[in-house]
């Protein structure tokens, strides 16, 4: 299986949420985004950028409480949020499987939480706090897919005059 990683450091939500837009307008129907980090640590700021990056304009909230909210943008985008779950039996109740392998983008937060359901083709963000507001990004491609949308990620945020970690 093709694998890559790369590194980005923010400085802010803004500059997160910017790296997660361009993200965004590169992802596609079945691409999976598992997100891991501490509580606070900037995922749901991550999945924001995302989001607009795919064409939604609305408000992106975490989905502690419901699990699963759907948005639509370019392709429908499923928000997760396993932070509340019991384990993966919990994702079989609400039929994970529709979403997961689904004709939408995911986006997975807490991912760490049950990975034993996730596919084998996903991007792996983790986020860690580097102070206030800064931010590591730690991205991890698992599969052709995830490596390609990893390259031309690194190659958008070059363009816009950051650079990798």
């Amino acid at each position: 299986m093709d694998t890559r990683s790369e590194r980005f450091r923010t400085s802010s939500p803004d500059e997160t949420r910017e790296i997660g837009r361009a993200l965004g307008a590169l992802l596609g129907p079945g691409d999976l985004v598992a997100l891991t980090g501490d509580l606070g640590s900037g995922k749901t700021v991550m999945i924001q950028g995302i989001s607009r990056g795919l064409g939604f304009d609305g408000y992106v909230s975490s989905p502690s409480f419901v699990i699963v909210n759907e948005y639509e943008g370019r392709a429908p985008i499923y928000h997760v949020d396993l932070y509340r779950i019991e384990g993966a039996d919990s994702l079989h109740d609400i039929g994970y499987r529709e979403f997961y392998f689904g004709d939408g983008v995911v986006l997975v937060e807490w991912a760490d939480r049950a990975p034993e359901l996730l596919p084998a083709e996903r991007l792996e963000v983790a986020i860690g706090m580097t102070g206030r507001d800064g931010r590591e990004l730690a991205l991890e491609a698992r599969g052709a897919r995830a490596a390609a949308l990893l390259e031309r990620l690194t190659q958008a945020v070059e363009d816009q005059g950051g650079r990798p970690a």
